[in-house]
């Protein structure tokens, strides 16, 4: 009889350990239906959606093929966060020069930025080695377009329904005279609602 209790006990905990392992972590897919939405957070869906709406209408707007040199040359500067939230803006913009890369319309230089301090110091180093070597004290690539904007939030609260938007805004600037020769904002909006008190 005790042996058949210790066998019972063992496959209580057994199948406990079952439960426990099939509901462990899994992969889903960053783009799909399944991610973890979060209202006072951008999500990772949020950065993929914003940066492919984005992507689209700057290719779209054929702004690109004005560039003296193709494919142009684009500078990243200063991306700024209003929200209440601390968050990488480089989870906006490295998917929106990727996509633009990809495209063969655009490349990034990765040494000039906001400040002088540049994404890629070692290759900012070497550009200044070549022109000490060189003489000649003018980059040969020199960016054409810079790209800016800003991460707006704004909450509201209805009852028990609670709502964010998160408003993305982009600039595209032409260096040479300061002109903004496109612009584009896309919003994501998520809604929250607490549970009745009581019933």
């Amino acid at each position: 009889m005790k042996s058949l209790r210790s066998v019972a006990f063992f496959a209580v905990i057994l199948a406990g350990v079952s439960c426990v392992l099939a509901e462990g972590a899994k992969y889903v897919d960053p783009s799909g239906t399944k991610t973890i939405v979060t209202l006072n957070q951008i999500n990772p869906q949020d950065w993929a959606n914003m940066a492919d709406q984005m992507v689209g209408s700057l290719l779209e707007s054929g702004v690109l093929e004005r560039a003296p040199e193709k494919p142009a040359i684009m500078a990243i500067s200063r991306i700024t966060n209003k929200t209440q939230m601390q968050i990488d803006t480089d989870l906006l913009i490295k998917k929106i020069r990727v996509a633009l890369l990809k495209s063969g319309k655009v490349v990034t230089t990765t040494t000039v930025a906001i400040g002088g301090k540049n994404e890629d110091p070692l290759a900012a180093d070497a550009a200044e080695q070549q022109k000490f070597v060189s003489g000649d004290n003018t980059p040969d690539k020199q960016p054409f377009y810079s790209l800016s904007g800003k991460i707006l939030e704004d909450k509201v609260k209805n009852g028990r329904v609670t709502q964010v938007t998160y408003t993305f805004q982009l600039s595209l600037t032409t260096i040479k005279d300061g002109l903004a020769v496109w612009e584009d904002e896309k919003q994501v909006m998520k809604q929250d609602k607490k549970p009745a008190v009581g019933w």
